[in-house]
């Protein structure tokens, strides 16, 4: 439950962490959220999230962070929670090579079900386990710059650039709602009703921003 101050935003931004089972998805959420770590961590099933708050040119944002399962059989459920995302972290394990080989199975994914101005981030996780890389940093580079997608190497273990990962991400993406780029068909500004969508309060524009929050999960 999220406490009354985790109440007091400026920017609530929904965003999903896909990627393979076992890459770490969960360690990376937990590590960010609430800086844990855990060895004996199980995977993941249909989806989780929780919350955490940043400061960014002097807002609060909100970060709600969906986790989602990697495993086929949890697809089709968790495809559905990519509508009203606007950030994603597709994770893979730098130690696996198919975790990155199939990057560009969930990329085509997440392109057909989300929101075409999703801001997307690359992640490789496990930067700790050097002496097992199977992905090189310049072939994940070079897959980036094809795609025009950001990234970085990331460690849930020892907390390596794992804030700074969800930094880059909500920072791009409050830029690009502070341009108003991100809008709905109609031009309005997207509400969260039933916890699957995102909801964008800005101060100075919003006087009912105390009612807009009422539908929110907490």
């Amino acid at each position: 439950m999220a406490n009354k101050p985790d109440d007091d935003y400026d920017y609530l931004f929904k965003v999903v962490l896909i990627g393979d089972s076992g890459v770490g998805k969960s360690n990376l959420l937990s590590r960010f959220t609430r800086n844990e770590f855990c060895l004996e961590s199980k995977s993941t099933i249909g989806v989780e999230f929780a919350t955490r708050s940043i400061q960014v040119d002097g807002k609060t944002i909100k970060a709600q962070i969906w986790d989602t399962a990697g495993q086929e059989r949890y697809r089709a459920i968790t495809s559905a929670y990519y509508r009203g995302a606007v950030g994603a972290l597709l994770v893979y394990d730098i130690t696996k090579d198919v975790t990155f080989q199939n990057v560009e199975r969930w990329l085509k994914e997440l392109r057909d079900h989300a929101d075409s101005n999703i801001v997307i981030s690359l992640v490789g996780n496990k930067s700790d386990l050097k002496h097992l890389r199977s992905v090189s940093t310049e072939d994940a580079q070079s897959f980036c710059e094809k795609e025009g997608l950001s990234f970085i190497e990331t460690s849930a273990l020892d907390s390596t650039n794992v804030e700074k990962a969800f930094q880059h991400i909500l920072t791009d993406i409050y830029h690009i709602v502070s341009k108003k780029v991100l809008d709905t068909e109609d031009g309005s500004r997207p509400q969260i009703n039933d916890g699957r969508d995102i909801i964008v309060v800005d101060d100075h524009k919003d006087e009912d921003k105390a009612n807009k929050k009422g539908g929110c999960c907490s």
